[in-house]
């Protein structure tokens, strides 16, 4: 069990999917979201939160005043726990329930509209550079302006290629064996057809 830290939802108790599944610890949490606050990124954003596993950041960022939580988990388990999970914080903060799609990501990437405020994407340690890079590609056309996206992965990982979809690194910080980068649109890009609406 884990649950959420402050806002409208705080103590609400959440379901980790068990085998296959590597949940952001309190204290990652705690300093990533307090970092998101001192941004103004939170509040009113509408947020993605990728490779979902129990949706405990899309969560989080729900109970701190986000506008929407779009959660994406294609595993059948993991996807069933983050509905509850999602429901549960909902009835607790009197808050819009968080949409959960099960499915693989980059599909969902591939479908989804946007535009998106705050992404989180946390894959599993074992993705390789490639997928991760197209997974950044297919998103970048879905962000808002002044998005932020937020990667996490293994220390030892390579760090994400921002470049390679128009995005620009302006964080990193490591906590134990995870590591986050932070990232938002190159200021020379042009606007994209969700940026611009």
């Amino acid at each position: 069990m884990t649950r959420i830290i402050a806002g409208a939802a705080r103590g609400a108790r959440l379901e980790v999917p068990g085998a296959g599944t590597r949940p952001t610890s309190d204290r990652v949490r705690e300093s990533l979201f307090g970092a998101l606050e001192s941004l103004s990124a939170i509040a009113g954003a509408r947020v993605l939160d990728l490779y979902a596993g129990s949706g405990a950041l899309g969560l989080e960022a729900l109970s701190r005043g986000a506008k929407s939580v779009d959660l994406v988990e294609r595993g059948r388990q993991a996807a069933a726990i983050v509905r509850r999970n999602a429901a549960v914080v909902a009835k607790a903060g009197a808050l819009p329930p968080g949409r959960v799609h099960e499915i693989p990501v980059h599909t969902f990437l591939q479908r989804a509209s946007g535009p998106f405020d705050l992404v989180f994407t946390d894959p599993p340690y074992d993705l390789d550079d490639g997928a991760m890079t197209a997974d950044l590609v297919a998103l970048a056309p879905l962000l808002s302006a002044d998005a932020v996206v937020v990667v996490e992965r293994a220390r030892r990982s390579t760090p994400p290629d921002f470049a390679a979809a128009g995005l620009e690194q302006f964080r990193e910080k490591a906590y134990g064996d995870t590591a986050l980068w932070w990232a938002e649109p190159a200021e020379d890009q042009p606007p994209t057809a969700s940026q611009s609406r």
